[in-house]
């Protein structure tokens, strides 16, 4: 519960509403259910969070560059969602966003993880 309290502090604090993201439970297991929903119409979002965790060393190149590469192929130009997918800011199909740069360090890595698989059932 404390934990759950504080990262709901952390959020309200950077400015993130916690009503975009649930965090219940992301401390424990492997996969991550505040991660918002992903499918086809954030392809160019999935694109650019796993930018971000290439080049935060969240996820290696051998694991992520390909996938991310046949999400661009699918995806006209790189707009604004790509770019803010870039910048830590994952937006799912269902509204919810998550900033991957308010979450602590451990978290994140368990994010791209998790996005990395998402983005593999994409492509």
């Amino acid at each position: 519960m404390g934990i759950r309290i504080a990262l709901l502090s952390l959020c309200l604090v950077s400015g993130v509403a916690a009503a975009q993201v649930d965090l219940k439970g992301i401390t424990g297991g492997s996969a991550l259910p505040g991660l918002p929903s992903l499918d086809s119409s954030v392809t160019g979002n999935v694109a650019g969070t796993l930018q971000y965790c290439l080049k935060n060393n969240y996820l290696s190149a051998d694991a992520a560059s390909g996938v991310k590469d046949k999400l661009l192929a699918k995806v006209p130009g790189q707009g604004d969602d790509y770019k803010k997918g870039e910048q830590g800011v994952l937006t799912g199909s269902d509204g919810k966003t998550l900033n991957m740069t308010t979450i602590s360090s451990k978290l994140r890595r368990k994010a791209c993880d998790q996005v990395l698989r998402s983005a593999k059932s994409l492509i």
